[in-house]
C-alpha cells in the first residue's frame, strides 16, 4: 500500500463567528469517523469586520444594526441556540457585552501554533466568547487564555503590547480574500479544494474520504 501523508486542512475562521464554532463541531465529528486518515489542521485568520476599533464596541447596538433589528437578532440567536444544543455548544449570547476586534486573538492563535497548542487555543477562545461572554479583544483575557492552554502568560501579555506578527496576520487575511474567501468558515483541503460554510459531518466525511483516496492513489472513486 502506498505510504500516506497527513491530509492538511486549513481552517479559515473568525473566533466571533458562531457558524465557525458550529463548523468546528461538524469538523471534529467528521474526523472522528475517519480514524484511518491522519489529519493536520492549521487555523488561518479571517476578520468578519476589521473596521471594529481595537478596543471593541458595545455588542447589542452593533449586532442589531448588522442584522437589521432586535427581532432578527433574536431569531438568529434562537436558531443558533437550537443547533448548539445538539452539538454541545451552550451559546449564551445575552452574556456577550463587547463585539471585539479579533486581530490580537488571531495573533495569539498564530503563536499557539508555534507552541503546538493551536487547536486548544481556538477552542478556548470560542468558549470564552460564546459561552462565557468574555471580551476576547482584551489583552489580559487573551493572556489568561494562553495560560489556560499551557503558554507562558507574561510572555504572551508582553507580545500583545507590541506589533509582533500584526503584518503577518493581516497578510494572511488579505491572501484569503484574494483567493476568493469572502465568508467563513471555509475549509481549504490540501490547498486545492474549498468547502464553504458549516457543512454537516456527513458531507465532510465523504469529501475527506474522496480527497484522501485521490492523494493516496492519484484517482478518485
Amino acid at each position: 500500500m502506498p505510504e500516506t501523508t497527513p491530509l492538511q486542512i486549513d481552517v479559515v475562521a473568525d473566533v466571533v463567528c458562531p457558524w465557525c464554532f458550529v463548523g468546528r463541531r461538524h469538523l471534529a465529528a467528521a474526523m472522528a469517523r475517519l480514524p484511518d486518515i491522519d489529519f493536520r489542521l492549521v487555523h488561518r485568520p479571517f476578520q468578519l469586520d476589521p473596521r471594529i476599533p481595537r478596543e471593541g464596541v458595545e455588542r447589542h447596538a452593533y449586532i442589531n444594526a448588522k442584522l437589521g433589528g432586535a427581532d432578527r437578532v433574536r431569531e438568529a440567536h434562537r436558531h443558533l441556540e437550537t443547533i448548539g444544543q445538539d452539538l454541545g455548544i451552550p451559546f449564551d449570547f445575552a452574556a456577550i457585552r463587547v463585539a471585539p476586534n479579533t486581530l490580537d486573538a488571531h495573533r495569539l492563535i498564530r503563536w499557539a501554533g508555534e507552541a503546538e497548542v493551536q487547536d486548544a487555543m481556538v477552542e478556548r477562545l470560542f468558549q470564552l466568547y460564546f459561552v462565557e461572554g468574555a471580551d476576547i479583544g482584551d489583552p489580559d483575557v487573551l493572556a489568561d487564555a494562553a495560560a489556560a492552554v499551557g503558554m507562558v502568560r507574561d510572555e504572551v501579555r508582553g507580545f500583545l503590547d507590541t506589533e509582533a506578527d500584526l503584518d503577518a496576520v493581516r497578510t494572511e487575511i488579505a491572501h484569503a480574500q484574494r483567493v476568493g474567501i469572502t465568508g467563513v468558515p471555509c475549509l481549504v483541503i490540501e490547498a486545492k479544494y474549498a468547502v464553504m460554510g458549516a457543512q454537516p459531518a456527513d458531507m465532510l466525511v465523504n469529501a475527506f474520504r474522496d480527497i484522501a483516496e485521490e492523494k493516496r492513489f492519484g484517482t478518485k472513486s
